[in-house]
């Protein structure tokens, strides 16, 4: 997501507010859809969503299976995944789009945990198919025992519901080694790749990485 001259999401998000949040969420995941069909994904698509923009789950998901079925694109490989960043005041209300995202076959997903919103607690409760953790918790992960023990208790949970973890922001051999130990398996980072508007890493450019 860029602005019209090339700006950075945090410029985008600057510019969204209660009037507009529900087309702009509707227009991110319409665009999603058609970028990765058209570059020939054929692996998941991530898609942040804003909770507060989803009044109700069944509705705002329409537009989202007509794109999916307009460009050509597996409706099983979605993955909607809601930040901590985003401010989140109905645990229940997130809870429900979680189960009717679920119960229509597509992935959920917690991104930048330990960095906002999300406990234990709600981990247990809204049981998401894919964990993201923080890179706050990731970076210099090797030279930290806190950071280490937070995430062997995360896994440890995960593991227990089947939630599959990943790392973000990996960003040095050395905390890809950590990780490695601690037994993550899904990385995300700039030691892998940078993102690219409009463009897939494949995978001939990250291997040897790990």
């Amino acid at each position: 997501m860029r602005g019209p001259e090339g700006q950075g999401a945090g410029w985008v998000f600057e510019r969204i507010n209660d009037d507009n949040k529900y087309y702009f969420d509707q227009a991110c995941r319409v665009k999603a859809i058609e970028t990765a069909a058209k570059l020939g994904c054929g692996t998941y698509l991530n898609i942040n969503f804003l909770p507060n923009a989803v009044y109700n789950p069944e509705t705002c998901i329409k537009a989202t299976i007509e794109a999916a079925d307009l460009y050509g694109f597996d409706l099983t490989k979605l993955v909607f995944e809601v930040t901590e960043g985003e401010q989140i005041p109905d645990k229940d209300h997130l809870n429900r789009i979680f189960r009717s995202y679920a119960k229509r076959g597509f992935k959920t997903a917690i991104d930048d945990y330990g960095s906002g919103f999300a406990t234990l607690d709600w981990l247990i409760e809204l049981r998401p198919h894919i964990l993201k953790l923080d890179m706050q918790l990731i970076r210099n992960i090797k030279e930290n025992p806190t950071k280490q023990f937070i995430v062997e208790e995360t896994i440890a949970q995960c593991e227990l519901q089947g939630t599959m973890v990943l790392a973000e922001g990996v960003e040095t051999k050395a905390e890809l080694d950590c990780l490695l130990g601690l037994g993550i398996r899904y990385y995300q980072g700039y030691y892998f790749a940078r993102p690219e508007l409009e463009k897939l890493i494949t995978t001939a450019e990250v291997t040897g990485l790990i």
